[in-house]
């Protein structure tokens, strides 16, 4: 899967955001100002989050995914060859988990799933 194609997964999350918080060529993808997948400068990687540190050292273990670097335990990096579904179900998951985590007001103030 290429950069574009993660980078249009992630747009089409309702209320999703891009940024580059530290310069240099990320694509940070947050929603409600929180983050829910990065691509890093090199780009062979995105980062997303899991539904927890062991499920991520699970994917770690499996060879299924690296560590995220910079990120908590529940994070990891999945390569950006990986399987095309694999990847954009991951990255649906890490919106839907970083989405169901905001405070309510924020919930209310995203359009609909």
């Amino acid at each position: 899967m290429s950069r574009e194609l993660v980078n249009e997964i992630c747009a089409a999350q309702p209320g999703a955001e891009w940024s580059d918080p530290w310069g240099g060529g990320h694509d940070c993808w947050k929603v409600g100002g929180k983050i829910f997948a990065v691509i890093g400068t090199v780009g062979t990687h995105v980062s997303v989050k899991t539904d927890s540190v062991e499920l991520a050292a699970l994917l770690i273990e499996t060879g299924v995914a690296e560590r995220a670097a910079y990120m908590h335990g529940s994070w990891v990096a999945l390569p950006l060859d990986s399987a095309p579904d694999e990847l954009a179900h991951r990255l649906r998951h890490s919106y839907r988990l970083i989405r169901s985590a905001l405070p309510r007001k924020t919930q209310a103030g995203l359009p609909p799933l």
